[in-house]
């Protein structure tokens, strides 16, 4: 164990300890465990055996990593941050394995929080306090409650997304919008209209359409992206929020309106969440629907970028 600091009233037990580590009082690690570089244990921690912590990982006190957690790189974990790893605990009982839970690289928990048995904390997010995770955890996702629910995503400077525009104006689309399109409405004394030319107002002829509906407001949809797939999103009723990312820039828009339209080129990693109860999210596709153009995970999705 090279370079490793071990406070005088802390047990480290494992010689997994990379550089510039440090071990504070009362903490004790066991002899599986693996720890990266630069991490920070504080006062008042446990580590079991089938445990790793990545590099410049911090871990407050009062927190106890139980066999099956893994901590990637750069992950933050506040106070009292309860971990599970057994869905039926009986006591004396042991399963021959437990199910693993994964806080990606980036990810902060706040103090207080839950995270039950298998599950994952994609990079980049932020769990809040006293939240109780009883499911994944999408990348950049901001989840709060009990159970927890996507309340937000962050962006890529690490500050919390929010929609550019409430409204937009139905005359010009700001530069830094150029994928939200205004389409055209016209209004007399029988109601309004929106009409949708394919070959004039959408960059390519659609294949496909269908819509989305019914989506409970703790639901999140997308969470992929395509290899050839172009999409144009309008909401005909109620409102969501979409994410795009295209492994640059990550933005919010908010989708209330048949009065516009969000384009997704394709290799576009798409989400949208904050469904109301009346939203019906209308999609229109340049290709057949094709399983091999999916991306699955935000991992592969960086892969394909070369990243």
């Amino acid at each position: 164990m090279a370079k490793a600091f071990v406070h005088a009233l802390g047990i480290c037990e494992t010689p997994n300890v990379g550089d510039d580590t440090t071990i504070w009082a009362f903490a004790h690690v066991l002899p599986g465990a693996v720890i990266g570089k630069n991490v920070n244990i504080n006062d008042h921690v446990f580590i079991e055996n089938d445990v790793v912590v990545g590099d410049r990982v911090t871990v407050k006190s009062g927190v106890q990593l139980w066999d099956g957690v893994e901590l990637q790189d750069d992950v933050f974990i506040g106070p009292n941050v309860t971990f599970t790893n057994d869905r039926y605990p009986r006591s004396k009982q042991y399963p021959t394995s437990f199910p693993r839970i994964v806080v990606e690289q980036g990810a902060s928990v706040g103090g207080g929080a839950v995270l039950l048995p298998g599950i994952t904390v994609g990079r980049s997010a932020i769990v809040g306090a006293g939240a109780v995770v009883t499911r994944d955890v999408p990348p950049f996702a901001i989840v709060t409650g009990s159970p927890a629910r996507v309340t937000g995503y962050m962006d890529t400077a690490g500050q919390k997304l929010s929609s550019p525009l409430a409204e937009m104006a139905t005359d010009r689309v700001a530069p830094d919008l150029d994928n939200l399109r205004p389409l055209n409405k016209v209004t007399d004394m029988r109601g309004s209209l929106v009409a949708l030319e394919f070959s004039k107002d959408l960059p390519f002829i659609p294949k496909r359409f269908f819509t989305v509906f019914g989506v409970p407001t703790r639901d999140v949809r997308g969470e992929h992206a395509h290899y050839k797939c172009e999409q144009f999103l309008v909401c005909l009723n109620g409102s969501v929020k979409a994410i795009t990312d295209d492994g640059t820039s990550r933005n919010e828009f908010v989708l209330d309106s048949p009065e516009k339209g969000l384009y997704m080129p394709a290799l576009t990693w798409g989400t949208q969440y904050a469904y109301s109860h009346d939203a019906v999210l209308a999609v229109f596709a340049s290709e057949l629907y094709d399983a091999a153009d999916y991306i699955r995970t935000y991992d592969e999705f960086r892969r394909v970028l070369g990243e």
